[in-house]
C-alpha cells in the first residue's frame, strides 16, 4: 500500500535530518540540491558551502577526477552504483585518511523528467582500517618464509609491510655465530651490536647502510625495546629527548618528516633475534591498533628466522665437518699428476681421495653420500676413513668395495638388500705406473671419463655394482685397461653434470670434449670444466683429474729366482749391483738385510719360484718379494732362547713402511725405505740379533 505524499516527505525529512550517513541529492549538472547536514564530513560546513556546489568543491581531500568518474558512470549507464570505496584526506585533519563507501542511484524528476542523482556516503574508516590490517597480516603470512635464507626472509617482511602499512621499514638482527647451538634467552644489553639486514624503500636508508653492525644509541626506543622486549608506538618530533642520544644519526628521521614509528622485538622462544622498525611520514600516524599488526608480523617472521638460524647453524657445522674430512695436501706422486674441483654447495656428502699404495700405485676415489647436512657429512667421513684403511691393506679393488659395502650396511641400519635405502655411491680406480694397468670398480657411481693422450675418449665398460649400503651379497666386478702415459682420468659426482639436464650421457660426452686438450695444465682444465659445465648450485660437485705417468724402466729391477735356499746370497749380490748402478751405495747394507729376510721367508714358507723386484722412486727404495703362497706372514716377538722368528721384525724396524699385498694368484711382501737418510739404529739393530743364520745364507 503506497503512502501519501505527506508521509513520503516526512520520511525524507527524517532521513536528511537525522541519518548519520551523508545523503546528497544532485541535479543533472552534478550540483547538490539537498543534503544531510548531520553527515560526517559536512557537519562543520554551512549550507552555502554545499548547496549549489559540486561534490569536489567541498571535498578537497579527495581526488576530484575519481568523484567525477563515479557520478559520470551512473549518469551514462543509468545503473546504480553500490558500495564503491574511495579514500582521501580528512578536511579537518590533513594527516588523517578517510575511507568512504559511496553508493549512487539515478533519479528522474517528475516535473521536467531531467535526470538527477541520490548519493549515500558512509564513513567506513575504522572498519576499513581493520580490514587493511588483516590484509597486511595475510600478506605477511603468505609471502614471508619462502626460503631458509635470513636476508631473503627479512626482505620479504619489509616488502609485505611497505608501502601499504608503513612508509619505510627496517630489520636489524643480532650478530650470532652460526655455529652456536642456541641463542641466549632474555633481554639484550644496550651495547649489543645489531646488523642492518633489510630496509625498504632502499633509497630511504640514510641512517644505517645495509650490512652495518653496531649498537643502537642509548637510551633510545630501540635499546628500551631490546631491554624489556616490549613493542612501542613512538611519536617523533624534533624536540624528543631521545633524539639527542645521536643527533647526527637520527637527523634523517627529522629530515624525512617521520612523525611516528613502531619498534617491535623479533622474538623466538624467549630470545630476542632483533628489531622490526616501521616508519610513517606520509601516511596517517600509527595508532595503538597498529601495534598488534607489528607484533604479529614480527612473531611470524621470527619463527622463519629461527628456522633459518637453525638451518645456517647446521649447514655451517656440516660444511665445516665436510671440509675437515676431505683430504688435506694431495701428495706428489710419480704415478699420476692430480688436480681437483670441490664445491660443497649443499653441505652434503661428496668426497674424493688420492691414496698412495704400495709398489708406487695410487688409488683415485670419488664418492657421494645420500642426503645432506651433518649426518651426511659424518657418514662421508666414516666411509672415507674406512675406505682409506681398507685400501692401505692392499686389498683387490673389488674386495675393497665388498668390505666397504659391509661398513655402509652397518651405517645404514636397514635390512641388507634394500637398494632404496643405500648410503652412498663410490668409484675407485687403482693405477700402476710400472705395468700402466688401470683397474676400475664402481658401486652405483658414474664410471670415470678416460681421454687418451691424443684427446680421444677411451670407451671402457666398468660394470655398475650396487650402491654402498644396499647389501644383498652382490659382487663388484672390476674392469682392467692398460693406459699409455699422458692419459687423463676424470672422476666426478653427479652434481658436476646436474646443470646440464637429465641427459647424463650427453653431459658426459660434453665433459669428454672439454678434457680433450690433455696437455693443458690440470688446474686450468679443472677451471675450464667448471665454467663450461656450470654445475648445480643446489648440489655438491667434485671433479678429480689425474694424468697418468709411467715409471721409467731404468728405475725398476725384476728377477725370478728358484725356491732354493742357496739363492739368498745371489739375491744379495743382485741387490748390491743394482744399487751401485743407482748410486745408492749407502743403502746396500740395509737393503741386503731386508731382501735376505724376505727371500728366506718366501723360500721357507712359500710355493714355486720367488720374484724379487726393486723400485727406485722419488727418494724411496722399494723391495718386493712375491711367492705363490697366499698365507700372510705376521711379526713375531721371539724369546731369548729362540733361534728364529726375528726376520720380519728386523724388516719392520729397517723399513719406513712394510706390508703384504695379495692377488688371486700370489702374495707380495714389500718394504719401503727412505733413501734420503738411513735409519740411525741399523747397525745397533743388527748387532742386537743373532745374525748367524742370515750370514750363513
Amino acid at each position: 500500500m503506497a503512502g501519501s505524499p505527506a508521509d513520503d516527505s516526512a520520511v525524507l525529512d527524517a532521513l536528511f535530518a537525522g541519518s548519520p550517513q551523508g545523503l546528497f541529492v544532485l541535479d543533472s549538472e552534478r550540483k547538490v540540491t539537498r543534503y544531510n547536514p548531520r553527515g560526517r564530513g559536512v557537519r562543520r560546513l554551512s549550507a552555502e558551502d554545499v548547496i549549489g556546489h559540486r561534490a569536489e568543491d567541498f571535498s578537497p581531500g579527495f581526488e576530484p577526477r575519481e568523484l567525477r568518474a563515479l557520478i559520470d558512470e551512473v549518469l551514462e549507464t543509468g545503473e546504480p552504483l553500490r558500495g564503491r570505496l574511495i579514500r582521501g584526506r580528512s578536511p579537518s585533519n590533513p594527516r588523517r585518511t578517510l575511507a568512504l563507501e559511496v553508493s549512487i542511484f539515478p533519479m528522474y524528476r517528475l516535473s521536467d523528467d531531467r535526470p538527477g542523482l541520490v548519493g549515500v556516503v558512509e564513513d567506513v574508516t575504522e572498519k576499513q582500517a581493520a580490514a587493511d590490517r588483516l590484509a597486511v597480516l595475510g600478506r605477511v603470512h603468505e609471502t614471508v618464509g619462502s626460503t631458509l635464507d635470513v636476508r631473503t626472509t627479512a626482505d620479504e617482511l619489509v616488502r609485505a609491510l611497505v608501502p601499504d602499512f608503513a612508509d619505510a621499514a627496517s630489520v636489524d638482527l643480532l650478530d650470532v655465530d652460526p655455529a652456536r647451538t642456541a641463542r641466549l634467552p632474555g633481554p639484550v644489553p644496550a651495547a649489543t651490536p645489531l646488523r642492518r639486514v633489510s630496509f625498504a624503500p632502499a633509497d630511504a636508508d640514510r641512517s644505517r647502510r645495509q650490512g652495518d653492525s653496531r649498537p643502537f644509541p642509548f637510551p633510545t626506543p630501540y635499546t628500551q625495546v631490546l631491554a624489556d622486549m616490549r613493542a612501542r608506538l613512538v611519536r617523533v618530533s624534533a624536540d624528543e629527548p631521545w633524539l639527542s642520544a645521536d643527533p647526527g644519526g637520527f637527523a634523517p628521521l627529522i629530515a624525512a618528516n617521520v612523525h611516528s614509528m613502531l619498534v617491535t622485538p623479533i622474538k623466538a622462544r624467549d630470545s630476542v633475534l632483533g628489531l622490526l622498525t616501521l616508519y610513517r611520514h606520509e601516511s596517517d600516524p600509527f595508532e595503538e591498533a597498529d601495534l598488534d599488526v607489528a607484533r604479529q608480523a614480527a612473531s611470524t617472521t621470527a619463527a622463519h628466522l629461527d628456522n633459518a638460524h637453525s638451518y645456517d647453524r647446521e649447514h655451517t657445522v656440516a660444511a665445516t665437518l665436510q671440509r675437515r674430512l676431505q683430504p688435506g695436501v694431495i701428495p706428489r706422486l710419480s704415478a699420476v699428476e692430480t688436480a681437483h674441483v670441490y664445491l660443497p654447495e649443499s653441505a652434503g656428502g661428496d668426497w674424493f681421495d688420492v691414496i698412495p699404495l704400495s709398489g708406487t700405485r695410487v688409488a683415485l676415489v670419488v664418492g657421494d653420500v645420500a642426503g645432506h647436512g651433518i649426518e651426511a657429512a659424518a657418514t662421508m667421513g666414516q666411509l672415507r676413513v674406512a675406505l682409506r684403511t681398507l685400501a692401505l691393506q692392499d686389498l683387490e679393488t673389488d674386495e675393497l668395495l665388498t668390505h666397504l659395502d659391509e661398513v655402509a650396511v652397518q651405517l645404514a641400519g636397514t635390512p641388507a638388500g634394500d637398494a632404496a635405502a643405500h648410503v652412498a655411491t663410490c668409484a675407485v680406480t687403482v693405477y700402476d705406473p710400472v705395468s700402466r694397468q688401470c683397474t676400475m670398480v664402481r658401486a652405483g657411481h658414474p664410471a670415470p671419463v678416460i681421454v687418451d693422450p691424443d684427446g680421444s675418449p677411451v670407451p671402457v665398460d666398468v660394470p655398475k655394482g650396487p650402491p654402498l649400503g644396499a647389501g644383498g651379497g652382490r659382487a663388484f666386478d672390476a674392469a682392467v685397461i692398460e693406459l699409455p702415459p699422458g692419459s687423463l682420468l676424470a672422476h666426478y659426482t653427479i652434481g658436476m653434470l646436474a646443470a646440464r639436464g637429465p641427459d647424463r650421457t650427453a653431459a658426459r660426452h660434453r665433459l669428454e670434449s672439454i678434457l680433450a686438450p690433455t696437455t693443458q695444465p690440470l688446474e686450468e682444465l679443472c677451471d675450464t670444466a667448471l665454467y663450461r659445465m656450470s654445475p648445480s648450485r643446489d648440489d655438491d660437485a667434485v671433479l678429480l683429474l689425474a694424468r697418468t705417468h709411467a715409471l721409467p724402466q731404468e728405475n725398476v729391477a725384476d728377477w725370478t729366482l728358484p725356491a732354493d735356499a742357496t739363492v739368498v746370497g745371489a739375491a744379495r749380490r743382485l741387490v748390491d749391483r743394482q744399487l751401485a748402478s743407482w748410486n745408492l751405495d749407502g743403502a746396500v747394507f740395509t737393503t741386503e738385510l731386508i731382501v735376505s729376510e724376505l727371500v728366506t721367508n718366501a723360500i721357507r714358507y712359500g710355493k714355486g719360484p720367488v720374484r724379487l723386484r726393486l723400485i727406485h722412486d722419488m727418494g724411496r727404495l722399494l723391495s718386493e718379494v712375491t711367492d705363490a703362497n697366499s698365507t700372510s706372514p705376521h711379526v713375531r716377538h721371539a724369546r731369548d732362547t729362540d733361534e728364529g722368528g726375528r726376520g720380519l721384525y728386523i724388516v719392520m724396524r729397517l723399513s719406513s713402511h712394510w706390508g703384504v699385498r695379495h692377488s688371486r694368484e700370489d702374495k707380495t711382501i714389500w718394504s719401503e725405505q727412505r733413501i734420503d737418510g738411513q735409519p740411525q739404529d741399523s747397525l745397533d739393530l743388527v748387532e742386537a740379533f743373532d745374525m748367524t743364520e742370515v750370514e750363513d745364507l
